[in-house]
């Protein structure tokens, strides 16, 4: 049973649940952190940056923060936003775990939403739409 828990982006073993614990407490803190504006970089601040996921290293001292701008676009702009403001944002989420220390944050681009991007494009493609809806009323309005 246990193989069965085992998260598709993880290799060599899964996570324990204390680091899928710590890592969702990471990102819901990031998300809140990030959709307040709490940080004082009116650049940050500008950007809409979803946290799709947090992986922390086993001993939980590093965290991978797994991000995307909204529409995709500025991925660049945002990781040096971010990695610019890490120590802010360190403080902050530390203040609402209760580990004995705060993880250091690294920040990756979230490649999981180019792939479902890249999914609803094909399935979008007309010839994909045809084989996908029938034709309700047999008039053919092209």
């Amino acid at each position: 049973m246990q193989g069965m828990a085992k998260n598709r982006f993880h290799t060599g073993g899964a996570p324990s649940q204390r680091q899928l614990r710590v890592g969702e407490l990471i990102r819901r803190t990031l998300s809140d952190v990030l959709a307040r504006g709490d940080v004082h970089d009116p650049d940050l601040n500008r950007m809409s940056i979803t946290v799709g996921e947090v992986r922390t290293s086993p001993d939980l001292k590093i965290a991978t923060a797994f991000v995307l701008p909204l529409g995709g676009k500025g991925a660049e702009e945002a990781l040096e936003a971010l990695r610019r403001n890490r120590h802010e944002l360190r403080r902050s989420v530390s203040k609402a775990l209760t580990l004995k220390f705060s993880p250091e944050l690294r920040f990756a681009i979230d490649e999981t939403f180019d792939q479902m991007d890249e999914t609803r494009r094909l399935l979008s493609q007309e010839t994909v739409w045809r084989d996908t809806h029938e034709d309700e009323d047999g008039d053919d309005e092209a």
